[in-house]
Formats: structure tokens, C-alpha cells, sequence
């Protein structure tokens, strides 16, 4: 087949394809290099879901570290542990006081299997390291919301892991000192002469810690509302509308943990409870206090900046009369009150 020109233009007509690969023709003479360019290198493709490990990283760093304050505080626990297991059975004796005071003469408590006196005092000394480390282990929790605090207020974090150790052991002290003998007093009334109350020590420890545990927890109630509104989880204007709401869910959750029904015990737990959320309003209300100064300002600057600008008053502005000059000229003046000199004409008649 005979080459004509328009054939063998069309075979040497490079392909869209092959673009980016065919190397650039140079005439020579030109100065270039008459070394054709090489070709760059495929792009790699960006990595599956690199989006998803984007995300998942913060996530598993959160982990890591709760993982890391959580073995903390099981250490703490531990040694709290190790130094209160030499004196457990003054502890348990401690535990067992409220009700002995309230059985009959000659009473004591029954343990339905050997082992168990052993594993209670096991366990009474495990709750007694917990309380021991309990400053450790709630500066370990607010170390590990500090991220999402201001500045500022990472500076009282261990005054606030202090308050909570000490708001926790104190509601557990109310609970042993005040609610106990009221509710061990209640369950013995109900001993008569066919019903003799023999309490197991496993049963009584159940139920006495989990009383105290309660207690310590409700006690918490400041700090937490402390801990929501520096979040602005929550505010003080909220907590005042949510007040009548808040008295009914103090009674309601007085019932639920209370061992008694009767209205004595749940107003033991009830009373402090609304105490405790009225303080929490107090404690709201000077942690809003500079937020809300703040908030205010920056709502002035915005709308100052809003705001267009007054233009400058000029002298010729309509309204506003030029002030007169305090000075008149002193040279017309005199020449107006100077009298003029008699004529000739005027002598002479």
C-alpha cells in the first residue's frame, strides 16, 4: 500500500494516552538537551482508609491513656490495700458496731460457710484501701478530664481531687454515724419471740457497702455539678428551673437506696441530697459568674465593631453657628469712634 501523506501523519499522531509518557519532540539547534526527559514516576495512591485512621487516632489515644490512669489507681488501691489488711479485723469490728448496738444481749452474727469471715475481712480491707486512695484516685480521674478545662481552672485540680475525697468520705461517715443506727434499729423491731434475727456477716457487709458507697457518691453532688458547668454542660439559670425536679429525684432515689421504706430514713438521705444541689447552685453560680462577664464583653466588642463609624464633623455643618470672634479688629473700631476734624469752611463762619 502506497504511503501517502495523510497516512503517515495519522500513524505518527500521538494518542491521548500516551500524553504524559511521549517525550516532547526539540528541534535541534534549539539549545535544549537533546536528552529526551524522563518520565516522572505513577503518583502513589493515598492509603485505605487513612480518613478512618484520621479519626480513630484521637480515639485510641483517649484509651490509651484512661487505660494508663485506671492502672494507676488500681495500684493505689492495691498498696491502700496491703497497708490496711494488718488491721482488718479492728475494721470489722469498726463495721459491725451500729448493729451490735442495736441487737439483743448475747446476739452476734453467723458466717453459713468457713470461708466466709475470710473473704468479708478480704473485702472490708480492698473498700478500706479504696477510701484510702480515694485523693489519688479522683486526682487521676480530673487529670484525665483536664483537656476539656480552661486554663484556669486546671490550676484547682487537686484542691477539686481533695474536695471530692473529702465530700466522698464524708458521706460515708453520715452514712455510718447517722442512717445506720436509724435503719439497723427499724429491721430489729421487727424481731419478735418466734423470730430470732441472726444476720449473716457476708449479708450485713453487703448491704453496709454498698449504703456507704451510696452515700459517698451522693455527697459527690457539688463537685459534679462543678465539673458540668465548667464543661457548660449545664447553668445556673437551668439548675434554678430544674430545682422542684430536682427535690422530687432526691426523694425518689432515697427510696431506691434506702434499706427502709419508712420516711425517717428516706429524709435522712432525701434532706442532705437537696442540701447538697442548693449548694451546687451556689457553686454553679461563681464558676458562670466570669463566663457570663466574658460572654458580655465580647458581645459589646462585636457589636462596636458593627457598628459604622460617626463621620467627622465639619465647621460648615448646618445647626452648629460659627462662633463669633472674641477679638474684634481694634483698628476699624478706633477709627469709628475717632470724631472728625472741623473743616476750614466751618472755622471760618
Amino acid at each position: 500500500m502506497t504511503e501517502t501523506p495523510e497516512n503517515t501523519a495519522a500513524e505518527q499522531a500521538p494518542r491521548p494516552d500516551d500524553a504524559a509518557t511521549a517525550p516532547v519532540a526539540q528541534t535541534p539547534g534549539a539549545g535544549a538537551d537533546p536528552s529526551p526527559p524522563a518520565a516522572a514516576p505513577p503518583a502513589a495512591p493515598p492509603p485505605a482508609g487513612s480518613a478512618g485512621d484520621m479519626k480513630e487516632a484521637p480515639l485510641l489515644e483517649h484509651l490509651v491513656e484512661l487505660r494508663t490512669r485506671m492502672l494507676r489507681c488500681l495500684i493505689a488501691v492495691g498498696i491502700g490495700f496491703a497497708a490496711s489488711y494488718s488491721f482488718a479485723e479492728r475494721l470489722l469490728d469498726i463495721l459491725l458496731r451500729p448493729l451490735m448496738e442495736v441487737m439483743p444481749a448475747g446476739s452476734k452474727l453467723i458466717a453459713t460457710s468457713l470461708p466466709e469471715t475470710f473473704f468479708t475481712v478480704m473485702k472490708l480491707a480492698l473498700v478500706a484501701g479504696a477510701f484510702v486512695a480515694s485523693p489519688y484516685i479522683f486526682f487521676q480521674l480530673w487529670q484525665f478530664v483536664a483537656p476539656g478545662l480552661y486554663k484556669e481552672e486546671r490550676k484547682i485540680i487537686v484542691p477539686v481531687a481533695v474536695a471530692s475525697a473529702v465530700c466522698f468520705v464524708g458521706g460515708a461517715l453520715f452514712g455510718y454515724f447517722i442512717v445506720f443506727p436509724f435503719g439497723f434499729k427499724f429491721f430489729m423491731d421487727y424481731a419478735s419471740e418466734y423470730i430470732t434475727m441472726m444476720p449473716t456477716i457476708s449479708a450485713y457487709f453487703s448491704l453496709a457497702v454498698t449504703l456507704l458507697f451510696a452515700f459517698g457518691l451522693i455527697f459527690e453532688l457539688p463537685v459534679f455539678i462543678f465539673f458540668l458547668t465548667s464543661l457548660g454542660m449545664v447553668s445556673t439559670k437551668a439548675l434554678r428551673k430544674f430545682r422542684r425536679w430536682a427535690i422530687l429525684l432526691s426523694f425518689v432515689v432515697s427510696a431506691v437506696l434506702t434499706p427502709t421504706p419508712d420516711a425517717v430514713n428516706q429524709m435522712l438521705m432525701a434532706g442532705p441530697m437537696i442540701i447538697l444541689y442548693e449548694l451546687g447552685i451556689w457553686v454553679s453560680w461563681f464558676v458562670d459568674k466570669p463566663r457570663l462577664a466574658e460572654k458580655a464583653a465580647r458581645k459589646a466588642e462585636a457589636e462596636a465593631a458593627k457598628a459604622p463609624p460617626e463621620p467627622p464633623k465639619s465647621p460648615d455643618t448646618p445647626g452648629e453657628p460659627e462662633a463669633p470672634d472674641t477679638e474684634p479688629d481694634a483698628e476699624p473700631a478706633a477709627a469709628t469712634a475717632a470724631p472728625r476734624p472741623a473743616s476750614d469752611d466751618s472755622k471760618a463762619g
